[in-house]
């Protein structure tokens, strides 16, 4: 699926560097071959991108765009360090980033290509490739900024660090590259949250992360595009031996959304992945997830989400690599979703590629409407119908809210459940 950008226009950060430019460009010789990615393509078969192909999105020149200060807050978690990235690029006078610790380096992405060169290309490309797909490939060759986070050895950041992506303007293409280093024994929290102008635009955000040996990284992702936006992100994690990756990843905008998380996983490494998907009228938000258990005694969790209404459809593709060197792994993986109505449609596709046979290893998946059983026991119990029916689902979506252990993120979180939830009626007092 074809379409045509003109790299070359583009004010790409890292210009002087070799190493960089030889990436860009074979990246987009790529993109201009390949294309977005086809529903021929078995990883995109339940998700067609042909419209993007018809649009004529393109990077913003002027970034000074003045944001209304109480919305800005709105999004802004209080007691966190936010780097707030507008139309692709960095703005340090919207970011808070008072009281970082000396030993940490939050840079963004086109001034770290300036002072910390080298370290980034021991880490760039490493952990996704632009051969991958479409998105990929265009995000490498045209990102305009984004940032980099290295966490020194040992150090506990007791902070979280938010990266806010915003986009303001109609047909605006934002492409960030984000890169998040966390070296051994260090922890940090990662959170990123996409909003924008109730406009039509493209988002392709990249996050490469390494986790060091027994480090730990906590990921959250809230997507709340504009409901005309169309919108790609990918967090693409390296784990040594003994890394922790825990991932909470929340998607309700977007007219059409992909998210993709991919882990490769060391010795006795550990991962987490939730995932929580309310969609109605007609969005399309597809969630793709990929394990690979590459060493021994790997452990992996992994539970997805999902309420459909209206028209909506929703798309769950999991897949759970093991080694054959990846003995003693512990693999578990489950897809629910919940549709209210007749039109809704879930696309589920669980995978297990298993080339070791000494593991414990299963999946599940559930699509269907509400219990109707349940629904009667609260009428029984004096419920109204639509109460009831009202209760189960919020229940149903709440308990992927209630892992959320930061409480700015979970009130704000809910609040946007609560905002965006399919059926009316959802009253506060049940909390």
């Amino acid at each position: 699926m074809s379409s045509a950008f003109n790299f070359e226009m583009m004010a790409s950060p890292g210009q002087a560097l070799a190493w960089l430019q030889a990436l860009r460009t074979e990246a987009g010789m790529q993109f201009s071959q390949l294309g977005f990615p086809s529903p021929r393509a078995e990883e995109w078969r339940y998700t067609n991108v042909s419209a993007l192909a018809k649009k004529a999105f393109a990077p913003l020149l002027i970034t000074d765009y003045a944001l209304d200060s109480e919305w800005l807050k709105k999004y802004q978690l209080p007691g966190v360090w936010c780097l707030v990235l507008v139309d692709g690029r960095f703005r340090a006078e919207l970011s808070q980033l008072q009281g970082l610790p000396a030993a940490v380096q939050v840079l963004s992405m086109a001034d770290a290509l300036q002072t910390h060169a080298t370290a980034i290309e021991s880490y760039f490309g490493k952990a996704v490739d632009s051969s991958e797909h479409g998105f990929i490939a265009l995000n490498t060759a045209g990102f305009s900024d984004g940032v980099f986070v290295q966490i020194p050895a040992g150090l506990v950041l007791e902070q979280p660090i938010q990266c806010l992506h915003i986009v303001t303007q109609a047909d605006a293409l934002a492409l960030t590259r984000n890169l998040l280093v966390v070296a051994e024994h260090a922890s940090v929290q990662w959170i990123e949250t996409f909003v924008g102008a109730e406009e039509a635009y493209l988002s392709v955000a990249v996050t490469e992360a390494f986790v060091g040996k027994n480090a730990e990284l906590t990921a959250y992702k809230l997507q709340c595009e504009s409901t005309k936006a169309y919108h790609f992100s990918g967090l693409y994690c390296h784990q040594a031996r003994d890394a922790r990756f825990t991932q909470h990843h929340f998607a309700f905008g977007g007219l059409l959304a992909r998210s993709e998380t991919h882990n490769d996983l060391a010795h006795a490494a550990e991962c987490e992945l939730n995932g929580l998907y309310l969609g109605a009228n007609r969005q399309h938000l597809d969630h793709h997830t990929r394990i690979n258990h590459l060493q021994a005694y790997g452990i992996s969790r992994e539970l997805y989400k999902g309420v459909l209404n209206d028209r909506a459809r929703g798309v769950f593709q999991g897949r759970v690599l093991v080694a054959e060197q990846a003995q003693k792994t512990d693999s578990t993986m489950n897809n629910r979703n919940l549709l209210l109505s007749a039109d809704a449609e879930a696309d589920t596709k669980p995978q297990l590629e298993i080339y070791a046979d000494d593991v414990k290893c299963s999946h599940g998946v559930t699509v269907g409407q509400l219990d109707e059983k349940s629904v009667f026991y609260l009428q029984s119990r004096g419920v109204d119908e639509s109460t009831a029916r009202n209760m189960l689902t919020f229940a149903f979506a709440n308990e992927m809210v209630e892992k959320i252990k930061l409480k700015a993120l979970h009130d704000q979180i809910l609040a946007e459940v609560l905002t965006r939830f399919p059926q009316a009626g959802i009253s506060q007092d049940w909390l």
